[in-house]
């Protein structure tokens, strides 16, 4: 139990840290409810009134970059733990990382295919 005294400490002054930060930023900070602060936030599009009757359609581009984020995400979060270990995984590391890189890169030409790596 010694061993993990510093994260349980860390874990803990963490969670304080973000508890005292929330109530603080509520008790103190200024609470001005107008119409536009209580919208639902549409990225970057202005929203349609409820009685308009239309369907609004959002622009695929908004899903290729989120998607693009997951990749990179993921990608960094294997590619990581194999880089420290990957003297001790031998061949076996080398051709799993192979397989993980090709498939990555499959999403990868997903999204070029798609648009998304063009910045408007």
């Amino acid at each position: 139990m010694n061993a993990y005294a510093p994260i349980l400490v860390l874990g803990g002054v963490a969670l304080a840290f973000a508890v005292v930060s929330v109530v603080i930023a509520s008790a103190i900070g200024p609470s001005r409810h107008n119409r536009a602060k209580l919208e639902a936030y549409e990225c970057g599009i202005e929203p349609l009134p409820p009685t308009a009757g239309l369907v609004h359609r959002f622009p695929v581009k908004y899903y290729l970059t989120a998607m693009l984020f997951i990749i990179f995400d993921i990608e960094i979060v294997f590619l990581y733990p194999w880089a420290v270990a990957a003297d001790r995984l031998g061949w076996f590391g080398i051709i799993a990382v192979a397989l993980f890189i090709v498939n990555v890169s499959v999403a990868y030409a997903y999204e070029w295919r798609r648009g998304g790596l063009r910045w408007d």
